[in-house]
């Protein structure tokens, strides 16, 4: 069980957001220390520098870790707390900001997102984990993975509308993939636009595509949506923001504990950042990190 909460880090990507980071900070820390938290602040120049900060924070003991940027932020935080007795806070201030969409952070508001972790308890969450990295949202395989690799290539415009383009750029050649699902030991084949495996229940900026997924359940939700036309996944793409795909005749759901995917020519992304290609097996680690929610 973690400490009472005194000393924390707080490691800042001060890029997030185009600088919303370092602006979500500075009106956080003051709600902080006002509350007697000593705030130990740490700023990587890159990911490996955040990294190293934190980890060396981390071995000299600290209460909390918290993270103020987006969603790869808080899963190289994941990699740092999980299987430790050492919270993850989040201080949203990035693009998508999916995993403080489902622990409830406010977005947008750094003094409001700090008064919230003041008022949180120490809650023991599921990760998902997958070649030697674990991740706390949805990894996407399929359509929505491609749209990922082209959208992180893009330097314009910013944001969900960044996605939204490479939606549409890539509907025009995508066709369905051929899948072979290994769902808790038992394989299947099958072609598909997508296959999402969620711990979280969204990705992308508040895109529902594991809508049902629970952080606490000890389980994976695999989303397949089976072939549909260019049409028709345009159709369907904006229910996706309420979840209402899963009512969509070509969409199915199972839950497992582990999951292998394999599609040809496919790079796997989760929690906004590339895993890499698949196959990729993904297995449900229960109650592997604590998060302030």
């Amino acid at each position: 069980m973690p400490s009472p909460i005194r000393d924390i880090a707080l490691v800042t990507n001060p890029v997030a957001g185009k600088g919303r980071a370092a602006r979500v900070r500075d009106a956080a820390l003051p709600v902080l220390e006002a509350a007697g938290w000593r705030v130990l602040r740490l700023e990587g120049r890159d990911q490996d520098e955040a990294e190293s900060l934190a980890r060396a924070a981390l071995a000299d003991g600290v209460d909390a870790l918290l993270v103020c940027g987006g969603d790869g932020l808080v899963n190289l935080g994941f990699q740092l707390v999980a299987r430790t007795d050492v919270p993850l806070g989040v201080l949203p201030a990035g693009t998508g900001n999916d995993f403080a969409r489902t622990i409830g952070v406010p977005r947008g508001d750094g003094a409001a997102a700090a008064r919230h972790l003041l008022g949180a308890r120490p809650q023991r969450i599921d990760l998902a984990h997958a070649r030697d990295r674990y991740f706390a949202t949805v990894l996407a395989a399929g359509f929505d993975a491609v749209v990922s690799e082209r959208a992180n290539k893009m330097t314009w415009p910013s944001g969900q509308m960044r996605y939204n383009l490479a939606t549409l750029a890539e509907l025009r050649v995508f066709e369905p993939l051929p899948y072979l699902l290994t769902l808790d030991g038992v394989e299947h084949q099958l072609d598909a636009m997508l296959v999402s495996v969620g711990n979280g229940p969204s990705f992308g900026g508040g895109l529902r595509i594991t809508e049902g997924a629970e952080l606490d359940d000890g389980l994976l939700d695999v989303v397949v949506i089976r072939p549909v036309g260019k049409l028709e996944l345009v159709r369907t793409y904006p229910k996706l923001f309420n979840g209402t795909h899963v009512h969509h005749p070509q969409y199915e759901r199972h839950r497992v504990r582990q999951v292998t995917v394999a599609a040809p020519g496919v790079v796997g992304y989760a929690d906004g950042e590339r895993f890499g290609p698949l196959p990729l097996t993904i297995e449900c680690v229960p109650a592997a990190a604590w998060v302030l929610a």
